[in-house]
């Protein structure tokens, strides 16, 4: 009789273990997240000589502020990891910007409304712009 009772319990275990695996009651990913290298993207603006210092100030600013502005498509949450930024001790600024992956980067250079949106309204500020973009570690 002890047989029985353990040989059920063992089979009911089994069979509650399956459901669980197959069923997924607490809606879980169980999937293991890939491996993705972030991306890091350089921009030094040479601002013109002539350009309004208030302005300039301003078009920092609205740099800075992308941080929080840039919304992703799918997620509808800022996602750019980090932005920073200064101005060196020559004419030029400096802002670095950290993406997840490559797919968030691109989607910043070409469709983001808010960097758009900037890019538009600094255009005429700008003399010359150097953008560089690397994943950590990849030479």
């Amino acid at each position: 009789m002890r047989n029985i009772i353990s040989s059920l319990l063992a089979i009911s275990f089994t069979v509650l273990l399956a459901f669980w695996l197959v069923f997924d009651p607490f809606n879980r990913d169980w999937t293991v997240p890939a491996f993705h290298l972030s991306v890091t993207h350089t921009v030094l603006f040479q601002f013109k000589e002539d350009a309004d210092p208030q302005a300039v100030r301003d078009a920092c600013d609205g740099m800075m502020a992308l941080m929080t502005a840039c919304i992703h498509p799918s997620t509808l949450q800022p996602y750019i990891k980090s932005l920073t930024g200064g101005k060196d001790n020559s004419p030029e600024g400096l802002q670095v910007v950290e993406f997840a992956s490559t797919q968030d980067r691109d989607y910043y250079v070409t469709q983001d409304p808010a960097h758009q949106q900037l890019k538009k309204s600094i255009s005429s500020l700008v003399q010359r712009v150097v953008v560089v973009d690397w994943e950590k570690g990849q030479f």
